[in-house]
């Protein structure tokens, strides 16, 4: 099984469910969730399988993405 390359970390309380984030991810690791945030929004989850590409984060309008990557040396 291979290593994740990376993470995000999703502040779901400022995300409005554009789902932008779903169709732009490449590793297709995202899901809408099925509980609301308190604005009343679904919001994306996270999968295992993240590359850290920044497909997320450069779509989405509400800028609700911090993206890490992974030392691929290890520590």
């Amino acid at each position: 099984m291979n290593q994740p390359r990376g993470t995000v970390v999703i502040d779901t309380e400022r995300c409005k469910g554009c789902e932008l984030c779903i169709e732009a991810c490449p590793p297709d690791v995202l899901v809408m969730s099925t509980e609301v945030n308190e604005t009343g929004y679904r919001y994306p989850l996270l999968q295992s399988g993240c590359t850290g590409c920044t497909a997320c984060r450069m779509v989405c309008p509400d800028q609700v993405f911090e993206v890490y990557r992974f030392d691929a040396r290890g520590a």
